[in-house]
């Protein structure tokens, strides 16, 4: 794994535009405060809600989380111009999902809505209830993942909803991923004085 088990570091790990850094670090991090939120994510978030049980605390609402993750493999694909933040957060307001369930339903939620791709509606009334229902049934509360580790089970990709505001005290830089590298931040640094050990060309002070 690209961390050290949350045990260890008592963090977890959410992933910012570069271009929303600056505001991240100065105000923090709120479920809404993204325009991709309302553009690519509402719609989706209310479609998963809809399977939401009964059982589920009142407070467990796709919509109003904040998304993170316990961690990545090494061999994770980071977009470009993205950053990668540590967060410290409050783990009685935290609740585990499987990604991938819900990854499985992105595409033909959105394709639904292009007339050659009509079968992804179809999908979806089918297919795409048994997972949403399976997404609500196989997720639970942070604590109880830390005793029992679904989060480690094979096809558990274990996702990190957060229903709490993030202060900026709260949050730590860690990677910045570029076109053509993935550095941590003391690396970017470093590159930026002209001392980068790649052979880059000081400059001049």
């Amino acid at each position: 794994m690209l961390f050290d088990d949350y045990i260890n570091t008592g963090m977890v790990y959410h992933v910012v535009d570069i271009n929303d850094l600056k505001n991240v670090l100065e105000n923090g991090i709120v479920y809404d405060d993204k325009s991709t939120y309302l553009d690519k994510y509402l719609s989706f978030h209310k479609f998963l809600d809809s399977f939401r049980p009964d059982h589920i605390p009142d407070w467990v609402v796709r919509e109003k989380a904040i998304f993170s993750s316990l961690n990545f493999s090494k061999a994770h694909y980071f977009h470009s111009h993205s950053v990668i933040l540590g967060i410290r957060i409050d783990p009685n307001k935290c609740w585990i999902f499987n990604e991938n369930l819900a990854n499985s339903l992105y595409e033909p939620f959105v394709l639904q809505e292009i007339k050659d791709f009509y079968m992804a509606r179809d999908y979806l009334e089918v297919i795409g209830k048994d997972i949403g229902r399976k997404y609500w049934e196989t997720s639970l509360p942070f604590l109880e993942n830390l005793k029992i580790r679904q989060d480690k089970k094979e096809g558990y990709d274990g996702e990190v909803l957060i229903f709490h505001s993030i202060q900026p005290g709260d949050i730590l830089p860690l990677y910045i991923v570029s076109d053509h590298k993935m550095m941590s931040i003391e690396e970017w640094k470093t590159f930026f004085k002209g001392e980068s050990k790649n052979g880059n060309r000081k400059t001049s002070k």
